[in-house]
């Protein structure tokens, strides 16, 4: 089943209670409007932690050196660190060569070989001014948030530019394979789902987007995208009468049959005639199939691309990615390149996955780091990250747990080593785009729908100004479910002008579902907002 990153289970458990500060408190204590905040009685059994900077002066400090859960708060560090090791501009570019000759009537005697370069996208969220495309109800979260809003560009938009290049280069037939060579790093394993290779198609997933029906015992309206012949759905969806119960079901949600002729995700259940669907606004509901085969996948599209380009292929256009094809990677020369596809520049891919917690763009960034310093696996990848930040940052590895570039499992923190690596990236020379990468309070991202504080006049002026990135970890326990991790840091320009660097954390808040959840992202966002007045 899929789980976003609110749903990832820890087994750990944090109980304390916030220490109340007497009136005659010291300047890094919390401030007594925050303090209410944090003694509502949703948190009785929580602990909060807050770090506030100006520069190197800390103005408010509590719990700062305590190992808390922070969730994906935990990207600023295997974002930030790429970017600044790779830069905003890099871009990471998709070569497709021949392997063989062309003959005088346009056949390719040989393979055609599209190299993966860990290009996130691959043409599939470009906007037409270069940029990326996002939704702040993102498709990767739809199946744990309930729904989605999809982007509008292709998925397949840059498989289809390779295809086109393919046929300008004077190829008009393959009469031997076609492979993906995903050979760019060791592939690592996603949360127990699949393991990630360095070729996405539509962040290796499949949607699906169903528009209820009011005609009881009608076939639900069900498309899909992208269509391949990689994977199929079949929809036996119905509609129910009104009030019935919503039964609707995907499966299988992790298809292992890809690469497999006639490989398909069923659709099924009942909707009933009076579903509204949820949190959108919209009249659809989107859910996903996770493409847990990518580079079969890609190879099928890839092969369904060529022949809508008028580039006959020979080899099926579904079968097991083929790589014992594959020669040596030192084997490529640039006479035999027929097409290249170059990627979104890094910046870019970096507001991908921090405005929307992207998690397996953030694992992969962990891993394209690696390879700046040589090595090829996420352990690898993780061993160098270490070296990378006790040398480059000055954060010892005392002070954080990470397991993954994206803040799966227990990954845990200190205040002081996000706030210090926040600082450190606001002196790089990244800065700006690390920066614009960062959901925004009250307009975009994770944060585009925190927006309580606004009720109070005093802090409604906080929109636009507190650039952060969200962490969220929920897991059941004996007593239900609990909130293990709320974590938020990031930059505040205040009311009067200050540049604050921040980290507020809050850790096992019992809740009873995702309106509780809600609640600790408006809180923390009213905190922010505080800050932003009171400095």
């Amino acid at each position: 089943m899929h789980r976003p990153a609110i749903f990832i289970a820890l087994a750990m458990s944090l109980c304390a209670a916030v220490t109340a500060v007497g009136s005659n408190a010291a300047p890094t204590d919390v401030p007594t409007d925050i303090r209410v905040v944090f003694g509502k009685p949703l948190y009785r059994d929580a602990t909060w932690g807050l770090r506030v900077q100006d520069g190197s002066r800390v103005l408010v400090d509590l719990n700062s050196n305590r190992q808390f859960l922070v969730g994906s708060v935990r990207k600023i560090f295997s974002v930030g660190a790429n970017l600044n090791a790779v830069g905003a501009a890099h871009t990471y570019d998709t070569p497709v060569y021949r392997q063989g000759r062309i003959d005088n009537n346009k056949v390719l005697h040989g393979n055609l070989v599209l190299v993966a370069s860990g290009d996130l996208t691959m043409g599939g969220r470009a906007n037409p001014d270069g940029t990326v495309a996002i939704s702040n109800w993102d498709h990767n979260e739809a199946d744990g948030l309930g729904n989605a809003i999809l982007t509008r560009p292709d998925p397949l938009a840059g498989y289809r530019r390779l295809a086109r290049a393919v046929k300008a280069s004077g190829i008009d037939r393959v009469a031997g394979d076609v492979v993906i060579d995903d050979r760019l790093f060791t592939p690592f394993d996603f949360r127990g789902q699949f393991q990630v290779r360095p070729i996405f198609v539509n962040d290796d997933a499949v949607d699906i987007t169903i528009v209820p029906q009011k005609t009881p015992r009608s076939r639900g309206n069900v498309t899909w995208r992208p269509k391949s012949a990689a994977l199929g759905i079949d929809n036996r969806l119905v509609t129910g009468a009104a009030r019935s119960e919503n039964t609707l079901a995907i499966g299988p949600e992790l298809p292992a049959c890809i690469g497999s002729a006639g490989c398909t995700s069923t659709v099924k259940g009942s909707l009933p005639s009076d579903f509204v669907p949820p949190l959108t606004g919209k009249p659809e509901v989107v859910r996903t199939v996770r493409i847990v085969q990518p580079a079969n996948y890609a190879r099928t599209v890839f092969v369904e691309a060529l022949r809508a380009a008028g580039v006959a292929v020979d080899a099926p256009s579904v079968e097991p990615n083929p790589v014992h094809f594959l020669a040596s990677e030192s084997s490529y020369s640039a006479p035999n390149l027929v097409a290249k596809l170059t990627g979104l520049p890094y910046g870019q891919d970096a507001k991908l996955v921090l405005k929307i917690s992207y998690n397996i763009g953030a694992d992969t960034s962990l891993v394209l780091f690696g390879l700046t310093r040589g090595v090829h696996s996420m352990p690898d990848a993780l061993r160098a990250e270490r070296e990378n930040l006790a040398t480059a940052y000055g954060i010892p590895s005392a002070q954080y747990h990470f397991i993954d570039g994206s803040g799966g499992g227990d990954t845990t923190a200190t205040n002081v080593a996000v706030t210090r690596m926040l600082e450190q990236l606001a002196e790089a020379r990244q800065h700006q785009p690390f920066f614009d990468a960062l959901p925004v309070l009250g307009v975009d991202g994770s944060l585009a729908f925190v927006k309580a504080y606004q009720k109070d006049r005093t802090l409604a002026g906080a929109t636009g100004q507190v650039h952060a990135k969200t962490g969220t970890y929920v897991a059941g326990s004996e007593a239900g479910a609990v909130l293990k991790g709320q974590a938020l840091g990031g930059y505040i320009t205040t009311k009067s002008g200050k540049h604050l660097t921040f980290e507020l954390v809050v850790n096992n808040v019992p809740i009873k579902g995702i309106p509780d959840v809600v609640k600790v992202f408006e809180d923390e966002g009213t905190v922010a907002a505080m800050l932003w007045r009171d400095y």
